[in-house]
């Protein structure tokens, strides 16, 4: 009979290795959240759907999306730290897959726990918060980054990698690199959009300096929210994102708030008007 890829014997390193590629998984989920649909869609912010005066400041919002990277963070450092401690559990038979699956099912897990907690239970957030039926897109997501990644790794379990081209270690340099890089892309100031952007200033944060630095560009003020802590631009020659942290934003948005982050600041909007 051919040989096949019998599941690992439930030894200390082969559930070392188990819960480091789970929570490697997780990590990156909570990344790929955090960054398509927080900083690049911008469909809903962590506390978006909760009502009340404080969470219509667009600094609470942003510092909850923050404290939400900083678990996942937290998260992947320990799974990297579980990875380094498999040791001889690399080698072992089975160990790609191993590894495989248990990103898979780290992955989906958050999703689907996401989906539960956030989207139905606690009412947080949607997935998109300016549409009449967010229902759909919560069930869309569940089923695509949910459903399908948990099957995959079951799938995957009963199976067999190839025996060639997939050595354990390269599949953890994989798994560990894709964590770090979702991690690297998060904590990235986003690049000034042509289309204009957004700075929310630190708690306390004058925005004297911030326009003194602007007035020496060409860069154009289109809107602000009457406390002066949020502000829109057209950025112009000389416009430098880093520069911005430097005089006291404590975020800067790639584009001017697009998608489900315009109905948010709709109201401020309408309040201020352009400017």
């Amino acid at each position: 009979m051919p040989a096949t890829d019998h599941p690992d014997p439930p030894s200390p390193r082969s559930r070392r290795l188990r819960a480091a590629a789970f929570l490697l998984g997780v990590g990156f989920g909570g990344f790929f959240d955090g960054i398509l649909l927080h900083q690049v869609l911008q469909w809903h912010h962590l506390l978006s759907g909760l009502q009340g005066e404080v969470y219509g400041d667009l600094r609470v919002q942003v510092m909850a999306d923050g404290l939400f990277h900083a678990l996942m963070y937290l998260i992947a450092s320990a799974g990297v730290v579980q990875l380094a401690r498999s040791g001889e559990g690399l080698r072992a038979p089975g160990a790609a897959r191993v590894l495989v699956v248990g990103f898979l099912y780290g992955f989906g897990a958050w999703h689907v726990a996401d989906s539960v907690l956030s989207h139905w239970l606690s009412g947080i957030h949607r997935i998109r918060m300016d549409v009449p039926n967010p229902l759909f897109w919560d069930l869309l997501w569940f089923a695509l980054f949910g459903i399908v990644p948990l099957v995959a790794g079951f799938v995957l379990r009963r199976g067999t990698l190839p025996s060639q081209g997939w050595p354990a270690t390269t599949a953890a340099w994989l798994l560990v690199g894709a964590a770090v890089l979702a991690g690297a892309i998060a904590a990235r100031p986003a690049d000034a959009a042509s289309s204009g952007v957004v700075v929310v200033l630190r708690p306390g944060a004058p925005a004297g300096p911030l326009l003194a630095a602007l007035a020496r560009s060409d860069t154009r003020i289109l809107w602000s929210d009457p406390s002066g802590a949020v502000w829109a631009f057209q950025p112009g020659d000389g416009f430098d994102t880093i520069d911005l942290y430097r005089r006291g934003a404590m975020y800067v948005s790639g584009g001017l708030v697009p998608a489900g982050c315009a109905a948010w600041v709709a109201d401020t909007r309408t309040a201020t008007g352009a400017r």
